[in-house]
């Protein structure tokens, strides 16, 4: 991490390149969420969404619990910002946007590509409301690695159509529960950035993960969605686990660690390994389509998002890092 000039009458603000280890870290977990389809879609033939989700959050809360009470003196101290930033986290990126994201698989009974791709248009939703609440603003640089992550995630999205024929008819839908849940999880990465100024990565994934479960215990009560499915089986809890452990708590701990020490606009195109391997697994394991123009798209992504960490942004001085304040000595 240097940061290569300071700018400003003031002298308050720093412009930053991300460290390529912080980059990679959050590439890492968000390719352990392109494995979350091949879990999910199966079980949103037999199971409701709201129960789906709120199942997750019910395991992934009994495994973080020890994390919250060993960082119990921490939290206490978290500011009103922080505790905003902690419950935008888990209402919006924890709880609502993953409903939407498996209300869309739900729904998308042709092709769960559809549901992918526009998590693509994450970056858009992050990088504004980072400028909004952090300050982290990309300078002009940044545009020439945003242009081949543009055409990268155009082809593997599309190939040779164009978004009206590949999102019309039975896709609509879909489509809008999909759009949703990008703006919500482009938002939590800002917040994310904020929430890392007062408590460590595992603590903040631990109280994203907590505060969403009454969330969604008491949105799931008008749905009936409290009980399991009647006819769940070993293997739909087995895949729950999996969706709780894997693209749950090991990818957010992977995220988090990165997220401190990578601004929010360059952290949001490295979480474009979401999108871009879930297609190439979805590809593999639900038999969903894919062609050579967008296995283009997948390669000339992945080769933006290995360079992606050069970028410059500007920060505010001070907040390069998001690491919180060390814990009195008599703590």
């Amino acid at each position: 991490m240097t940061a290569v000039e300071a700018i400003g009458s003031g002298r308050d603000t720093v412009v930053w390149r991300a460290p390529l280890a912080g980059v990679m870290l959050i590439a890492a977990g968000a390719s352990l969420w392109g494995i979350d389809g091949v879990l999910r879609k199966p079980l949103t033939t037999e199971w409701s969404a709201w129960t789906i989700v709120l199942y997750e959050h019910v395991i992934l809360t009994c495994v973080v619990a020890p994390i919250l009470w060993r960082h119990r003196d921490q939290i206490r101290r978290m500011s009103r910002m922080g505790w905003l930033s902690a419950i935008a986290i888990g209402w919006g990126g924890s709880a609502l946007a993953t409903l939407l994201f498996t209300e869309a698989f739900a729904a998308a009974y042709s092709n769960p590509d559809v549901v992918i791709l526009l998590q693509k248009t994450q970056p858009l939703w992050a990088i504004g409301a980072a400028a909004v609440i952090l300050g982290e603003r990309p300078k002009a640089e940044f545009g020439v690695l945003v242009i081949p992550a543009v055409i990268g995630t155009y082809l593997l999205s599309f190939g040779w159509l164009s978004p009206g024929e590949a999102l019309t008819g039975s896709q609509a839908k879909p489509a809008l529960y999909a759009l949703g849940a990008a703006a919500l999880w482009g938002a939590a990465t800002a917040f994310g950035r904020r929430g890392l100024r007062e408590v460590e990565p595992n603590t903040l994934m631990a109280l994203r993960f907590s505060l969403a479960l009454p969330f969604l215990a008491v949105i799931a009560i008008p749905e009936h969605a409290l009980l399991p499915a009647h006819s769940a089986g070993a293997s739909d809890w087995m895949r729950l686990v999996l969706l709780a452990l894997g693209s749950g708590l090991l990818a957010m701990m992977l995220y988090y660690r990165g997220l401190r020490t990578t601004p929010a606009p360059i952290a949001t195109i490295a979480e474009l390994a979401f999108p871009a391997t879930a297609l190439v697994v979805n590809y593999i394991w639900l038999d969903a389509t894919i062609n050579g123009w967008q296995m283009a798209g997948f390669v000339l992504l992945w080769a933006t998002i290995a360079f992606i960490y050069r970028a410059p942004v500007s920060v505010p001085r001070g907040r390069e890092v998001a690491a919180p304040p060390p814990l009195p000595s008599s703590a």
